[in-house]
């Protein structure tokens, strides 16, 4: 009689790599401690996490490279290892694995404003703070790779790039309203609209120059430049916006 082969595809057999690993274990692992179990749960939970950052960096890497259309997802497999069916149980789709890049990524960004540290400064140091980490919260890679992205695919995620928005450059803008209203009870801000003054100090921090950055048409500013940036951009926001002198 001729030997018969039968093949499995790739997720049958993981299956059944897990079921008898599941049996192996049933049988030969004595019953663990609950300290040691708990131990175990952190450990994966790590692990879990630890594979999900490293897949979304590699994901997010190749959608700014490449776009949202031509990326597929064995580009992202290739890149960051895992299996289709990890992407799928984990983000649902495509759609679902960039809607979570952009949304994680407008957070971090934004989540590196220390408003505790800021508070406890001066009105223009507060500003000056403030301007510098957003700034380079504007001109880092990541961020800028979400708002190339977000011009190209607009139409496609209107609903994702509104949160981008309301995560990213709408947040900025309502977090530093409130320290300017802050200033402005404790009298170091003349009386007016503190929203309307956020927006025109977000708008300046950046200006046309994170536009050529984001269009390609020139590099990120290196430091000495950015300082500059933000140094003109506090000094217009006070001479506009500052408490007026007693005579």
């Amino acid at each position: 009689m001729s030997a018969r082969f039968v093949r499995l595809d790739p997720a049958a057999n993981e299956m059944a790599d897990e079921h008898q690993l599941r049996g192996s274990s049933l049988l030969g692992t004595p019953t663990m401690r609950t300290g040691d179990m708990a131990m175990n749960d952190a450990g994966s939970l790590l692990r879990a996490k630890t594979g999900r950052d490293a897949l979304l960096a590699a994901a997010a890497s190749i959608f700014f490279e490449q776009g949202y259309e031509a990326t597929r997802i064995d580009d992202i497999i290739e890149r960051a290892g895992g299996s289709k069916r990890n992407i799928y149980e984990e983000f649902g789709s495509k759609e679902g694995l960039f809607a979570a890049i952009v949304t994680e990524r407008a957070e971090r960004a934004l989540s590196a404003l220390a408003m505790d540290e800021i508070r406890a400064r001066s009105l223009e140091e507060t500003l000056r703070l403030f301007g510098r980490q957003l700034m380079d919260s504007y001109m880092s890679k990541a961020l800028l790779g979400v708002f190339r992205i977000a011009i190209i695919e607009h139409v496609r995620f209107p609903f994702l790039i509104r949160r981008f928005y309301d995560l990213g450059p709408g947040l900025a803008s309502a977090r530093l309203a409130e320290l300017l209203l802050e200033a402005q009870r404790r009298g170091d801000l003349r009386e007016g609209d503190c929203a309307m003054a956020a927006d025109h100090f977000v708008a300046m921090i950046r200006g046309n120059v994170h536009l050529q950055v984001v269009l390609r048409l020139r590099a990120p500013p290196l430091a000495n430049e950015r300082r500059a940036l933000v140094d003109s951009a506090v000094a217009l926001l006070l001479q506009g916006w500052g408490k007026v002198p007693e005579p």
